[in-house]
């Protein structure tokens, strides 16, 4: 008996260790499933609110989904093309632009006083259209803003005046100054005959902002990629580099002599 009852002890001892064991995974189990639990009901939240943030788009989304006027003289399908030049003139160039594009303010900087010298003696028609690319990657109204205030200058036929201003002063790229309407309204004092009435109500309102929204819409369809995309005769000659503003001269010239 003596030797039974200490053996007897032990297996008790043991059985009550196996069965602390398996309270204790158990307790561990449970607070696991507690835990995960929070964390997808966290999840699920955030999930939600993300959906009702993107389907409620905000105010720049609501502000775009108003009637689309288009601005004074704009040509083609839904009039998003802003023209510079001519119309008589032989050879066209379609320009798809980004105010707060830095490829596009180099682009401009480079061909700008050629384009205007072929402009100006009629040899050549431009059709602007305006993007929203880094608004949709960097964030903010930049591109949007100044391309409604672009299409304000238009209704009042300074677009190509104040163009250029928008790009000679154009921010950094993060620097999202052209959601800034009195910054365009102050732009436009560099340009005669612009700042008026008139242009700081269209800018202010975001008359345009519908159209600039629609013009982004055709250039996602279009399948172009980036920006500057500038297409004469077809094709994008801003990917070609060995195009000078020299060479896209003669290119015009010539297309002026074939007809």
């Amino acid at each position: 008996m003596s030797e039974k009852n200490p053996e007897g002890k032990r297996t008790a001892r043991e059985r009550l260790a196996v069965e602390r064991e398996k309270r204790k995974t158990a307790e561990k189990r449970r607070r696991a499933l507690i835990v995960g639990a929070s964390v997808l009901c966290v999840l699920g939240l955030a999930a939600v609110i993300g959906v009702i943030a993107a389907n409620s788009g905000g105010d720049e989304e609501s502000e775009a989904a108003g009637p689309v006027v288009a601005p004074s003289g704009a040509l083609g399908k839904d009039g998003l093309a802003i023209p510079v030049g001519k119309e008589n003139a032989e050879a066209t160039l379609v320009v798809w632009e980004d105010f707060r594009c830095p490829a596009c303010k180099v682009f401009e900087q480079n061909y700008s006083p050629t384009i205007h010298e072929l402009t100006d003696s009629g040899r050549l028609k431009v059709e602007y259209r305006l993007v929203t690319l880094i608004d949709n990657g960097m964030g903010g109204t930049g591109s949007r803003n100044a391309a409604n205030a672009a299409a304000c200058a238009q209704d009042a036929g300074k677009f190509a005046a104040y163009h250029d201003v928008l790009f000679e002063n154009q921010p950094m790229e993060s620097d999202d100054a052209f959601a800034d309407d009195d910054r365009l309204i102050e732009l436009a004092g560099k340009v005669d005959g612009l700042d008026t009435p008139a242009f700081r109500a269209c800018v202010e309102d975001g008359t345009h902002n519908s159209w600039v929204a629609k013009s982004h819409e055709a250039f996602q369809r279009s399948g172009h990629s980036g920006t500057p995309t500038v297409m004469f005769d077809g094709r994008n000659i801003n990917q070609d580099r060995s195009m000078t503003p020299e060479k896209f001269k003669q290119m015009v010239e010539e297309a002026n002599k074939g007809q």
